[in-house]
């Protein structure tokens, strides 16, 4: 589970320093190439809540295989593109194999484990594995595109892929035989929950660019919002809702994945602007910008190692503000060295802020997000979850990277901007993780702690 998890996480990340030589080969500018980024992870959240219900109804081996074998598919397809559109379609693809296959997983380890010290155990090294695949995925792209050129990205976990698969086949339970009178999916509630976020990100791309047509923008938010209320109404009157309304009665879950979305917008929108301050900026390769992300990696890998310890000391509410802290501090580190057009090194210290944030926010989240749940909730806590954090990633690259960087802001600093947007976002969620009442599971934590 782990090895899928972490080829999933890399494929979110390792398209990004590998962007400008795709943008070469295919005549493409940088405000189109964001969308092979955007749009993997929208898919992806989008269509997270429909593989969580599809494990629990027909079964998490049986979507765990299916979601994984169309993910390593897509990747083979991704490498072997003939043209630009080609590559968005096998991102799409992709993002809806990482949403079937993740649930699965995840929910096959929250059940392997009770609630308490072995569960926040295992979710710690599942988040520390995500988080590794994530950052490394900046270091993968920079090695690989630099001496075996960008295709590669996504040819590399093809076999890897097929390890997880004959693993799966020979160490996952089986599943129990699907029920004759087992029901319908919501189809139409995952097409409108994948619409929104994608009609709301279109818009705010195209607000920043000139010469877009008036009518666009309104339009494309006036879509997200109507697939939105579609989406609810749909779910309150279907037999069976892709996301039943009464998930939403637990409020500390709620709160958990609101704050999810903030937190993880803050991230990925640092990840962009590392990557464009050291190669836009100050023109470094490749190569050097990858390997300029070895801190990142390295502080996130102890992270792993202390967060457990603290999860159990602090408990989960107290982790998940430090990592709203932690992840706040960054931003402003950013913003500092981009104002005084300081060199790459100067930005190590945001990188270790932002593997603290990470390493902190994330776990304390996850472990909330899942406190409580039954086998029978197990694939639909996990789905809102990873709904929450891809979504909440890919919106918040399109608001903060997006406008600050949008052409008609030229006479302003992007990444003062940037920052701005996203702090005000950390902001926010640090004030609702300080309403969140911890799970009662969270003080008994510490007596695993030696």
């Amino acid at each position: 589970m782990s090895m899928l998890q972490f080829f999933i996480a890399v494929d979110v990340t390792v398209v990004n320093i590998a962007l400008p030589s795709i943008g070469a080969d295919f005549d493409v500018d940088g405000h189109t190439l964001t969308w092979i980024v955007v749009g993997y992870t929208v898919t992806g959240g989008g269509m997270l809540m429909l593989g969580g219900r599809l494990g629990d109804l027909l079964g998490r081996r049986r979507v765990l295989l299916l979601g994984t074998g169309l993910f390593g598919a897509a990747s083979l397809l991704a490498g072997l593109t003939p043209n630009f559109d080609v590559l968005v379609v096998a991102r799409l693809l992709q993002g809806t194999g990482e949403a079937i296959a993740l649930p699965a997983a995840m929910a096959t380890i929250v059940l392997m484990f009770p609630e308490g010290p072995r569960r926040s155990r295992a979710l710690s090294v599942w988040a520390a594995v995500a988080s590794c695949g994530l950052v490394l995925g900046f270091v993968l792209s920079g090695l690989i595109t630099a001496h075996l050129g960008w295709r590669w990205v996504f040819l590399v976990s093809v076999p890897f892929i097929l390890v997880v698969l004959l693993a799966a086949v020979l160490l996952v339970e089986r599943d129990r035989s699907v029920a004759k009178d087992a029901p319908s999916l919501d189809l139409p509630g995952a097409l409108l929950l994948t619409a929104c976020p994608l009609l709301l990100i279109f818009g705010v791309v195209k607000a920043g660019e000139p010469g877009t047509p008036a009518w666009m923008v309104p339009g494309a938010l006036a879509g997200a919002v109507a697939a939105g209320a579609g989406f609810v109404r749909v779910e309150a009157r279907s037999r069976n809702p892709l996301l039943p309304l009464h998930f939403f009665a637990n409020r500390t879950r709620v709160r958990a994945n609101l704050i999810t979305m903030l937190l993880s917008g803050g991230l990925s929108t640092s990840f962009l602007l590392f990557t464009f301050y050291l190669q836009d900026r100050l023109g470094i390769g490749p190569l050097g910008a990858g390997l300029m992300m070895l801190p990142l990696a390295v502080s996130l890998i102890a992270c792993s190692v202390l967060v457990p310890r603290m999860l159990g000391r602090w408990g989960a509410r107290a982790c998940v503000l430090a990592g709203i802290g932690f992840t706040t501090a960054a931003m402003a580190a950013i913003a500092l060295v981009s104002a005084l057009q300081a060199g790459g090194s100067a930005m190590i210290p945001a990188m270790l802020l932002i593997a603290a944030g990470m390493g902190f926010g994330v776990v304390g989240l996850q472990y909330v997000a899942v406190s409580g749940v039954t086998d029978d909730d197990a694939g639909i806590a996990s789905g809102v979850q990873r709904a929450a954090d891809q979504l909440g990633g890919a919106t918040g690259v399109a608001v903060c990277v997006g406008i600050g960087f949008a052409p008609t802001l030229h006479s302003l600093d992007p990444f003062l901007v940037a920052t701005l947007l996203a702090t005000g976002g950390l902001l926010t969620g640090a004030v609702v993780a300080w309403c969140m009442p911890a799970p009662t599971c969270a003080a008994n934590l510490d007596e695993q702690a030696g």
